[in-house]
């Protein structure tokens, strides 16, 4: 069977030990929580307030990971870094700083595929490079604060979920709907407002239960503001996924993929259902196509 290394989700991780295979997370969120009762066969977790820029750790997790390959026989490794995430936020993504840490990720996988190599590993295991979003630079200059919106209370609300970035969750209370959607809905040129039934459908967001009645998002750059501004990034991620700075990366190198191939752009969706095939397992129910990724 093919062997997979990706920096991926804890949750599929465990959904492939309950499939028989054999796993491990290095440092990705939720990579101790159980799925559906469980969890990874081999994991490292990091502590709180983690140092996630440390080059030489990270050379030290990749040093991990192939001796789970290749002592522990693993069959699948998730491999996370936290750059050039955080340098992006706090910098913006045009910063000297996002750049020189994009130089040290270049270097991190030129360490890895030297690793990959002396382990003896370049003909059975595939590596998958990707992230789970691109940075936009922060406009500071005409900032979204649904606080000072004309006739906006939050006295009308039950719930928020706000101050995170491009993206906010309402509930208003019980017969308040109507009026908070109609006083935010053109309060600002840079945000959209949708009740949950309006949400547009290429989002494939608000098809659950858990999703609130009222849903907003601001303009790329755009970022909104609750009761207090808390939000002081100058990158951030989130916003609509047709943005071309929310666009992504998608390197692939192994047995399993042709060389020097370049395929058309597709959606990150599409990725888990490439990785069950990769490793011989059958999928939870997901919304991705193998008609893109066989192209690889």
């Amino acid at each position: 069977m093919e062997r997979c290394c990706r920096a991926s989700s804890g949750e599929f991780t465990q959904c492939l030990r309950s499939q028989g295979l054999k796993t491990g997370s290095i440092y990705f969120p939720g990579g101790r929580a159980k799925y559906q009762g469980e969890e990874v066969n081999m994991k490292l977790v990091e502590p709180p307030w983690f140092n996630y820029s440390n080059e030489t750790n990270w050379r030290e997790n990749i040093d991990t990971a192939m001796k789970w390959f290749t002592v522990n026989n693993l069959d699948f490794i998730a491999l996370y870094f936290g750059e050039p995430d955080s340098a992006g936020h706090k910098y913006g993504p045009e910063s000297t700083q996002r750049k020189n840490m994009i130089k040290q990720v270049d270097r991190t996988i030129g360490y890895l595929r030297q690793r990959i190599q002396e382990s003896g590993l370049e003909s059975n295991l595939s590596l998958i490079i990707t992230s789970d979003h691109g940075m936009e630079t922060v406009i500071k200059t005409n900032e979204i604060h649904i606080k000072t919106v004309k006739n906006f209370t939050f006295k009308d609300i039950q719930f928020e979920l706000l101050d995170y970035g491009p993206n906010g969750l309402l509930v208003p209370k019980e017969g308040k709907l109507e009026h908070v959607y109609s006083v935010l809905k053109n309060a600002h040129p840079n945000l959209h407002v949708y009740k949950k039934a309006d949400f547009p459908r290429r989002f494939h967001y608000a098809n659950h239960s858990r999703i609130t009645p009222l849903l907003l998002y601001g303009d790329p750059g755009y970022v909104i503001h609750g009761r207090a501004k808390v939000q002081f990034n100058k990158g951030e991620h989130g916003f609509d996924n047709e943005a071309m700075n929310m666009k992504t990366i998608f390197r692939a190198v192994g047995p399993a993929f042709k060389q020097g191939l370049l395929v058309e752009p597709f959606e990150s969706v599409n990725v888990y259902v490439l990785l069950c095939e990769l490793l011989g397992i059958t999928p939870e129910p997901h919304d991705g196509s193998l008609e893109a990724a066989h192209a690889a």
